[in-house]
Formats: C-alpha cells, structure tokens, sequence
C-alpha cells in the first residue's frame, strides 16, 4: 500500500482540499486499496477543526465531501509512516525538511509538479484572506495534480 501525506499550514484548506479531490481520483481509478490518503499541517492551531466553510463549500460545488476530515499536526512518526508527504509550497517544504529525519528526507516533495502538463506552476496559493475565486484555483490545481498521482501509482507517470 502507498501512504501519501498531503501538507499545508492549518490543515484547513489547502491539504484537506487536496486530501479529498485525490481520494476521489484514487477510488473512481480503481486504487482505493492499494493508496491510503491523508493531511496534516505544519502548525497545530486549528487541530480538530473541520476544513475552512468556504473550502467546504467550493468542494462541495465539486462533488467533494470534506466534512468528515479533521485538522491535526504533522507529526515525527509521519516521516517514517509515509511513503510520500507532498507540500503544498515551498515554506511547508522547508519546514518539512528541517524537521525530518534525514533518512526520510527523500520522501519530502512539492504537491503541484504531480500535475505535469497541466502545471500551474510549482506551488499552491493560499486562499484564506482571499475570495471565492481562490479556493477554485485550489480545486483546480488539486484535480490536475490527483490526477498525476493515480497515473504515477499505477506506473504510467
């Protein structure tokens, strides 16, 4: 089974979202058993917390269901739990590496280069002090991306 960790700061918009939208793409593309998803965040002030109502909301316009899922804090034992803990920009990557074991170091990467053609460039926006518009951006560039990591876990990419 291939772990994946998807993270941002609060664990409120950005990782959830793209918990989700992956999810969706992993189970429609037949791989629901062999892919376990989940998100954290770099900072643990919003853990418990549901997703952020206006990333609920663009979700749900999507068909994707986010109130299940619950912030927490990136932990020591995801590093070593996961197989691949993708961030969501270069801060969260850079945090994510100086508090990593080097031996998982390897495991750290930017979720967006998963995207390939459909680039939007290398890191996801944070839409919290934004409008509507830019949790959509974030959909978007979540779909591109969850695409890349079903055809990257079936071998094609």
């Amino acid at each position: 089974m291939k772990r994946i960790l998807f993270v941002c700061t609060g664990n409120i918009c950005r990782s959830p979202t793209a918990e989700a939208v992956a999810r969706h793409f992993v189970e429609t593309g037949g791989l629901g058993a062999q892919v376990l998803l989940d998100s954290a965040g770099t900072q643990g002030y919003h853990a418990g917390e549901a997703p952020d109502p206006r990333t609920q909301k663009a979700a749900k316009l999507r068909g994707y269901d986010l109130s299940a899922l619950r912030a927490r804090k990136l932990e020591l034992r995801d590093f070593q739990e996961f197989d691949l803990l993708l961030a969501m920009d270069r801060g969260h990557l850079e945090h994510m590496q100086r508090h990593c074991p080097e031996v998982y170091r390897p495991k750290l990467q930017l979720f967006l280069p998963f995207a390939g053609a459909q680039a939007h460039g290398e890191e996801v926006p944070d839409p919290y002090y934004g409008g509507p518009k830019g949790f959509d951006l974030v959909l978007d560039m979540c779909e591109d991306a969850a695409r890349g990591i079903v055809q990257r876990v079936r071998g094609e990419g």
